[in-house]
C-alpha cells in the first residue's frame, strides 16, 4: 500500500505544485488504485507516474470546488481510450453526479464502461468488500465536504511451517487442512489442531485522508490511530485567524490533531503557493514541533504506509 501524491497544492496550479489529488496505490492489495480528488490537470500529472488509468475503479471526491475536481471530466474520457472497461465507482458530496454528466454530455462523450455514483449526504461506512472497509464523515469547509478513512481488514496469521517440521508434521494437502483451521489426523494417529500452528493475525493499516478544512471534531474521528494522516495545511501557525475565516487549518493545527490522534505519520499537503523552498521547509518544522513525524509532500512524493511493527 502507498500513496502518490499527483497534487499538492492548493487554489489554482502553480510552477511547482498542481491542484489536489492523491493515488492509493493497491496493487497489491487488490490491483487497483483508488483516486481522491482530481484537479484540473490531474491526468498530466498521471502521466508522468506509472499509473494506468484503467487500474482505477474508485475516485472519492471531498468536496465540489474546482482545485479538486475540474480534472475530473478528462481523466473519465482518457480511461475510456485507454482501455478502461471496467466499472468506475465515484464517491462524493451531492452534486458530483450532475457535474460529471452535464460535463460528458456537454462535450458529447462516450464512455465505454460504467459509473455509478454515491452521493453521500451522512458520514458513516460507505464501502466495505472482504479487504477494506471505508467511513466517510462531514468536515467543516465553505461547502459540503467530506473526509475518508480507509481501514484494511486485519490479514489472518501465516502458517508455522518451522514449528510444523519441528512436530515432524509431513508436508502436502495437510499443510492447506492446517492453514484453514481444521483438526487433522496424521498418518501415524495423531491429532493436530491447525489453531495450534497459525501465527498472530497482522493488523490491517488505516489511511485518513482529509480534504479542506477547519478544525472539527471529525478529523479526529477520522484519524484516530491511522497509520498515515493526510490533512491539508494551507496556513502556517501564526495564520489561526486567517484559517478559520477561509474554512482552512494551519499546520501546527493538523499536527495537534495527529498527535491527539495517536496518528503514525503525518502528511502535510494542499499548500499555498506562498509557501516555496525555506517557507515550505519552515512550514515542516513548525508542525514537527508539535508532533514529529511530519512531512510536508511534494508532487510526485510516494509514501509506503506500514504496518503497525514498522511504523518509524
Amino acid at each position: 500500500m502507498q500513496i502518490e501524491f499527483l497534487g499538492t497544492g492548493a487554489g489554482s496550479p502553480g510552477k511547482f505544485r498542481n491542484v489536489s489529488s492523491l493515488a492509493l496505490r493497491l496493487l497489491e492489495e487488490r490491483n487497483s488504485i483508488w483516486l481522491f480528488d482530481a484537479g484540473e490537470g490531474t491526468q498530466h500529472q498521471i502521466l508522468r507516474t506509472t499509473i494506468k488509468p484503467r487500474k482505477i475503479d474508485k475516485i472519492f471526491i471531498t468536496h465540489l470546488h474546482g482545485d479538486h475536481i475540474f480534472g475530473l471530466p478528462g481523466l473519465l474520457s482518457s480511461r475510456s481510450f485507454q482501455g478502461g472497461n471496467d466499472k468506475l465507482t465515484i464517491y462524493g458530496p451531492k452534486g458530483i453526479r450532475n457535474f460529471v454528466l452535464t460535463s460528458l454530455k456537454v462535450s458529447e462523450t462516450k464512455l465505454s464502461y460504467f459509473i455509478e455514483f454515491v452521493e453521500l449526504t451522512d458520514g458513516g461506512k460507505i464501502f466495505e468488500d472482504d479487504k477494506f472497509t471505508v467511513y466517510a464523515a462531514h468536515l467543516d469547509h465553505k461547502i459540503e465536504a467530506f473526509g475518508y478513512r480507509v481501514v484494511e481488514h486485519d490479514h489472518p496469521g501465516e502458517l508455522m511451517v518451522d514449528k510444523l517440521q519441528a512436530d515432524q508434521v509431513p508436508s502436502g494437502p495437510i499443510y492447506g487442512q492446517l492453514k484453514a483451521g481444521k483438526t487433522v489426523t496424521l498418518p501415524d494417529g495423531r491429532v493436530i489442531n491447525g489453531q495450534d500452528y497459525i501465527g498472530h493475525a497482522q493488523k490491517g493499516r488505516i489511511v485518513a485522508i482529509l480534504g479542506d478544512t477547519r478544525k472539527t471534531a471529525n478529523s479526529y474521528k477520522l484519524a484516530e490511530n491511522a497509520d498515515v494522516l493526510v490533512h491539508e495545511s494551507t496556513f502556517a501557525k501564526d495564520e489561526a485567524a486567517m484559517a478559520h475565516s477561509y474554512y482552512h487549518s494551519t499546520n501546527v493545527q493538523a499536527a495537534n490533531i495527529a498527535k491527539t490522534a495517536h496518528v503514525g505519520k503525518l502528511l502535510l499537503n494542499h499548500i499555498s503557493a506562498r509557501y516555496n523552498g525555506k517557507l515550505a521547509h519552515d512550514l515542516e518544522k513548525q508542525a514537527q514541533k508539535v508532533f514529529s513525524n511530519t512531512k510536508v509532500v511534494k508532487d510526485f512524493d510516494i509514501v509506503d504506509v506500514p504496518f503497525d511493527k514498522e511504523r518509524k
